[in-house]
């Protein structure tokens, strides 16, 4: 119990896969204009990651070893990364549309995001079990999801600011994030 802790703290605040290890950069500054839109597709990769987290386990665990195809990981992991937002593309389209629409192009951007196949293969590269794959899994998108809800909520924030004309746009909310990584770089301590 202490084991999957420790993972998840360190997946979730030490290592938080935005601001520390600099993946899925693209969604976490497309989508934190607004803090609903961020915590819709914060949702949306906490489900994505977490449960391709425990397929790509389970396959490189109980298919890949075994036949020694582990050189086609990365393949595979896609392959199943991709279907999964299909799966979560087709789900909000049909539950909730408002949602479905405010992510737009951001939604099938999941499945380019280099956060869900670093969390899949991190899971390999540190040998974790399937259990310890899912909680590294959920936790990293936990850490995404703070990260891009408090990038929308500073946005937001500083949206109606009086800002120099050289820093409008997106040299500020590339200087916010950089700040951010900062901040959380204090979290390194606790591991």
């Amino acid at each position: 119990m202490k084991e999957l802790l420790i993972i998840a703290v360190g997946s979730a605040l030490v290592n938080n896969v935005v601001l520390s290890q600099f993946l899925g950069i693209c969604p976490f500054l497309g989508v934190s204009k607004k803090i609903d839109t961020a915590a819709g597709m914060g949702g949306a990769v906490v489900f994505v990651i977490t449960i391709a987290s425990f397929f790509t386990s389970l396959i490189y665990q109980f298919i890949l070893v075994p036949t020694g195809f582990q050189y086609l990981q990365t393949i595979v992991f896609i392959l199943v990364i991709a279907a999964l937002v299909q799966f979560v593309e087709m789900f909000l389209k049909k539950v909730m549309p408002p949602l479905y629409n405010a992510l737009g192009v951001y939604l099938p951007l999941i499945t380019t995001n280099c956060a869900v196949l670093g969390v899949a293969l991190t899971n390999v590269q540190k040998e974790y079990n399937v259990l310890e794959g899912v909680v590294n899994g959920f936790a990293t998108a936990i850490g995404f999801t703070v990260a891009i809800v408090i990038m929308a909520g500073i946005r937001e924030k500083t949206e109606y600011n009086d800002i120099s004309e050289s820093f409008q746009g997106m040299p500020i909310v590339l200087l916010t994030a950089a700040l951010m990584s900062i901040a959380f770089f204090g979290f390194s301590g606790i591991i």
